[in-house]
């Protein structure tokens, strides 16, 4: 799964979870690109606050002392899961194009599956219709995406809500989440 160079904090807490034998400042956070859900231990000098970017990349860190590993959804904290909608809304706003460029370039995954029946709300009428669109012309954004897509549910809502099901671990299949291709 790629690697995200730059995360943003879902929570912090400062002495670590209760239970943990290693009592260490600890972040849960998501990665800005792929989505990766990780804990991260913060350096001892250092705080961060809830919504900021770190960096986690491979080269010096200024904040973060070591990536821990990934973790589940189920694992998260409370407020990490609530912080987490809010990012990824921020995130789809902030990265239309990325978004839209899915709409364009998606294909099918088995002979009877294709990858944009995975957002809620794509069913075959609009798959056939969302194809034969991109065909003429490939989408420009979501508003062109809903113009010229009558009935489609808001695909700015569909890519947030799949965001949330494959961070869940609802379907088997990712569309999204560590996507290098969008």
């Amino acid at each position: 799964m790629p690697k995200d160079e730059y995360g943003i904090v879902l929570d912090f807490m400062p002495y670590g979870k209760p239970g943990d034998i290693k009592r260490e400042p600890l972040a849960q956070i998501i990665g800005d690109k792929y989505f990766n859900l990780l804990e991260v231990v913060i350096k001892q000098d250092q705080k961060v606050e809830i919504k900021e970017r770190i960096y986690i990349g491979d080269k010096e860190r200024d904040k973060v002392k070591y990536i821990k590993g990934r973790v589940k959804y189920d694992k998260l904290t409370s407020l990490a899961k609530t912080t987490l909608e809010e990012i990824l809304n921020e995130l789809i706003e902030k990265n239309e194009q990325r978004f839209v460029k899915l709409f364009n370039i998606a294909g099918p995954i088995t002979n009877r599956l294709h990858s944009l029946e995975l957002l809620p709300g794509v069913g075959k009428k609009h798959l056939w219709q969302i194809i034969e669109e991109r065909k003429r012309k490939p989408f420009e954004s979501f508003e062109d995406i809903k113009s010229r897509i009558p009935l489609l549910p808001d695909p700015k809502k569909m890519i947030a809500k799949r965001l949330m099901e494959e961070l869940q671990g609802v379907d088997r299949y990712r569309i999204i989440v560590g996507n290098p291709y969008i």
